[in-house]
């Protein structure tokens, strides 16, 4: 009888990234992934730190678990992430003893094989070796579950931060930025492809600096038309970007490729230039907006997302109000949300006083998602009566669910098994998140109400 492992995962693309290589190394020594955290011999935590909460709720799973190890004291236990840091976390070792194993981000899984003893007659040397031998190779084993299921999946290409912004723990926890070399990340993307995954994320906390460390070596642009020959695949995106290192080369790769979607995530996180200079962030408001208008001019389908963090220390209500001008001025297609909290060892929380109360940034929050809420729904509403191609990942709610090529999500009806499947959907209803239609050739033509929680606007069919 297989032994079996089970992952909570939580915060980023990246951990379910590095989740997955640690997962290869339990498949192929013969481990089974299961749902239920009772039936695993193996439970690893996937943890994020980026925000209290996401820490918090790291150290509540944590403490779930140990009534369960108490009873099973055969079972291992590994913790993995940026709550554990490059450099470890003595504290988080003596307030949870009964954890077996704490591992570094982006871990290789060579902790975790030396400590199961996997195949006992190997020196242990040997067995960490093995792991870091795989990983490098790029070879990736998907759970049984997963295998022809899993539609979109994360890849990252570098891994670390060098840029340093006041607010971010990212460097701290994860180290400096180091890039994968082109060959393992192709491999990588094979051996998915291999495995029914139809589209990849490349991931960077920042992608566009892909291969900066590497001396005369290749960049994200030389990186994309790699991947973009990979047999079988059919979509690629890539996160997140920088708007210091988002350069020519890099656009007119994603213009050119048709694999590449016109999506570019690059934050913005405030429209102060006074704000932007206490983030460290490296540029104006001003620089920010020529390049949005840059990015459209040589890519005019793109969907641009950005993030923006409201309440930063010392942020005032007129330098809020040029953030709220910004966005309602460029009209991006998605702003991804955060109020401030201070995390411990960044600069902001060591030299800024969060000085700005939590009710207020709770306002500036609702008043930017309002924004948001209303320019998305008059940008939607241009979808109606079109045909878009929509990368079928999975059923929702009895619809089939998937995302255009500007990442746009659609739900439709269709009574064949089209996951993984590349369908036109004409646009029947539109909401501020996501819009609704028919597969073209569906041969049963149902007609439903919108996904609930969607603002519809109906469109007579013809």
């Amino acid at each position: 009888m297989s032994k079996k492992y089970h992952f909570w995962i939580t915060g980023c693309q990246m951990n379910y990234a590095d989740a997955r290589r640690v997962a290869t190394q339990l498949e192929k020594h013969g481990y089974e992934a299961t749902p239920t955290v009772e039936d695993a011999d193996v439970v690893v935590l996937e943890t994020c730190t980026v925000r209290q909460q996401s820490e918090d709720k790291a150290y509540n799973k944590l403490q779930s678990l140990r009534p369960l190890k108490e009873q099973r004291p055969e079972m291992t236990v590994a913790v993995m992430g940026c709550v554990v840091g490059v450099r470890g976390n003595q504290v988080l070792e003596k307030a949870f003893p009964f954890v077996d194993v704490f591992m570094e981000p982006s871990t290789d899984g060579a902790p975790l094989v030396a400590h199961l003893k996997l195949g006992e007659d190997q020196a242990l040397e040997a067995l960490a070796t093995e792991a870091r031998h795989a990983v490098q190779d790029g070879e990736v084993i998907l759970p049984v579950d997963q295998r022809g299921q899993m539609v979109s999946a994360p890849v990252a290409v570098v891994y670390g931060c060098s840029h340093a912004c006041t607010f971010c723990i990212i460097p701290q926890r994860r180290g400096i930025e180091r890039s994968r070399p082109v060959g393992s990340i192709v491999a990588e993307v094979r051996s998915l492809v291999a495995q029914g995954v139809k589209e990849v994320v490349l991931l960077g906390q920042i992608v566009d600096r892909y291969g900066y460390d590497v001396p005369d070596g290749p960049d994200l642009a030389d990186l994309l038309r790699a991947v973009h020959g990979v047999d079988g695949l059919e979509r690629i995106r890539f996160l997140t970007s920088h708007p210091n290192y988002m350069t020519d080369r890099i656009l007119h790769t994603v213009a050119e490729l048709p694999k590449v979607m016109p999506q570019i995530e690059v934050p913005v996180q405030a429209g102060d230039d006074e704000v932007l200079a206490r983030m460290k962030r490296g540029y104006t408001a001003q620089q920010y907006r020529e390049l949005v208008h840059h990015i459209r001019a040589i890519i005019p389908e793109v969907a641009i997302h950005c993030d923006i963090i409201v309440g930063f220390p010392g942020e005032r209500e007129a330098q809020f109000q040029r953030t709220y001008d910004l966005l309602a001025e460029l009209a991006l297609d998605k702003i991804h949300l955060a109020r401030y909290s201070p995390r411990p060892g960044t600069v902001s929380a060591r030299r800024l006083a969060d000085d700005v109360p939590d009710e207020e940034k709770r306002r500036r929050f609702h008043q930017i998602e309002a924004l948001q809420k209303g320019l998305l729904t008059e940008k939607m509403r241009r979808y109606l009566g079109q045909t878009v191609q929509v990368l079928v990942e999975e059923t929702s709610k009895g619809r089939w669910r998937g995302r255009s090529p500007l990442g746009k999500l659609v739900f439709f009806d269709d009574p064949r098994d089209l996951r993984g499947r590349l369908v036109d959907v004409r646009i029947t209803y539109t909401g501020p998140w996501s819009m609704s239609g028919e597969s073209v050739d569906n041969p049963a033509r149902p007609r439903r109400a919108a996904p609930a929680g969607v603002e519809a606007i109906p469109l007579p069919l013809l």
